[in-house]
């Protein structure tokens, strides 16, 4: 039993993050439909966090009945006339009687314009609090300058030779290096070399100055779930040598691991804090997967899960608004590009469709970006909360895009579909629903 504490305590940690990103982003995405709904007069009768039987529940002065219910999964706004949760189909009784007025309330009784907006606004909210997290995580941290200026020296096993902390990097090993696009470039064409030398301005005066190579063969991040997270590397680690090949710039690891084509490889790691001797031998295996690019589509690689970085973290400035606006916009749009990118890749057999992750694999990757901290964490409740929203586009019957779809049907025809049309595609999508979650939870269990 002693055994199987850990085990069940990371189980616990894992379903509590995945509950607390979840309930976030629903709630997100239920209030914005309920406040439009609001503001365009239509009235809620619930506000459920959850389904299943209420714990938790009151009744504001509106009538509407917020809880928290049993079942953690999801939640609803259920407005005045709606005959479920889904907002699938009408509740005729709760409609009989009913003045002008009052039918103006109920989502039914509302004017087309108000019933579209109340349904466009759960994702909107949803696309709203990404940018609202990458914005302020933006404005939080800064941004690095202009110039190359070393802000911090990290720690290497051998030392970080003469450059000192203020250090503005004029030129690395004869290239010149005006930004860090410049630099990043120069990182790509030195040779791999344990070091360099480095043209700087310290103190107003320009000096050469030894120092360690530029992207070193160091673990800066580690992504969750990955074969480099399963076998124990930790951001800050050093590869000294993959089998056997002594690495001195990051590109070094990269190549090894392209030509380990998935085979398993021994990795001889340097941890700060130990002597400049020691290292740690770890054994993993690369994983075949299925990079998004920048511009559109995907490339098929070997990785272990890890990014690389400087030989220091860059000295930073404040991040104006517009630009932390700007790149949260960007971020946000490059997600749902790649995402449809993605969907398309897999639709058409051109990538695997193990990349589809169902609930256990969301909850997962919750457990390890809360593990890793809580600026990853909040990163990922944006990631997710994107992906959520895009999700609810999808023009599916009892999705909000499949409700968006029928509204736009009633406003060429002038009339909405009939009863039976919509029960019809109100259970075709709801089985394609049921059968894309029971997919995506056997590529959790089996890719």
């Amino acid at each position: 039993m002693s055994g199987l504490i850990p085990d069940f305590g990371n189980i616990l940690y894992t379903a509590g993050a995945f509950i607390i990103a979840l309930s976030i982003i629903v709630a997100v995405h239920e209030f914005g439909h309920y406040i439009v709904g609001r503001w365009s007069g239509i009235a809620a009768d619930v506000f459920s966090l959850g389904f299943g039987p209420k714990l938790i529940s009151r009744v504001d002065k509106r009538g509407t009945r917020w809880q928290i219910a049993l079942i953690p999964l999801g939640g609803y706004v259920k407005f005045r006339g709606d005959a479920n949760a889904a907002s699938a189909g009408v509740d005729e009784a709760a409609l009989q009687g009913l003045s002008a007025e009052e039918r103006r309330a109920t989502m039914q009784g509302a004017p087309l314009w108000a019933r579209a907006a109340t349904v466009a606004a759960g994702p909107v909210f949803n696309f709203i609090l990404s940018m609202i997290i990458l914005t302020a995580m933006a404005l939080y941290s800064g941004s690095a300058t202009t110039e190359p200026q070393i802000g911090t020296l990290i720690e290497m096993p051998e030392g970080t030779g003469d450059v000192k902390t203020g250090d503005v990097i004029r030129a690395v090993g004869g290239i010149e290096t005006p930004d860090y696009d410049a630099l990043f470039k120069a990182s790509e064409t030195l040779p791999s070399s344990p070091s360099l030398t480095y043209l700087v301005t310290r103190e107003g005066a320009d000096l050469n100055a030894a120092g360690p190579a530029l992207y070193p063969a160091r673990l800066d991040g580690i992504a969750p779930g990955s074969a480099a997270a399963a076998a124990g590397l930790q951001p800050g680690d050093v590869v000294i040598r993959a089998d056997g090949m002594r690495l001195y710039e990051f590109s070094d690891l990269q190549e090894q691991v392209k030509l380990s084509q998935g085979q398993p490889m021994t990795l001889e790691v340097w941890r700060p804090g130990m002597a400049a001797d020691e290292v740690l031998t770890v054994t993993l295996t690369p994983r075949s997967t299925d990079m998004p690019l920048r511009d559109g589509g995907f490339e098929t690689r070997y990785l272990i899960g890890a990014t690389g970085g400087y030989f220091f973290t860059p000295a930073l400035r404040p991040t104006g608004v517009v630009e932390a606006v700007t790149g949260a916009a960007n971020e946000v749009w490059f997600v749902m590009r790649s995402s449809v990118s993605g969907m398309w890749h897999m639709a058409t057999g051109a990538i695997s469709s193990c990349n589809l992750r169902g609930p256990l694999g969301i909850a997962e990757s919750s457990g390890a970006a809360a593990g890793a901290g809580a600026t990853s964490f909040i990163w990922f409740i944006a990631m997710l909360s994107t992906a959520v929203g895009l999700l609810n586009l999808f023009p599916i019957p009892v999705l909000d895009g499949g409700h968006l779809v029928f509204h736009a049907y009633e406003a060429i025809t002038r009339r909405p579909p009939s009863d039976k049309v919509l029960n019809f595609l109100y259970a075709l999508g709801g089985g394609f629903v049921l059968v894309l979650m029971l997919f995506g939870l056997t590529n959790d269990l089996f890719c």
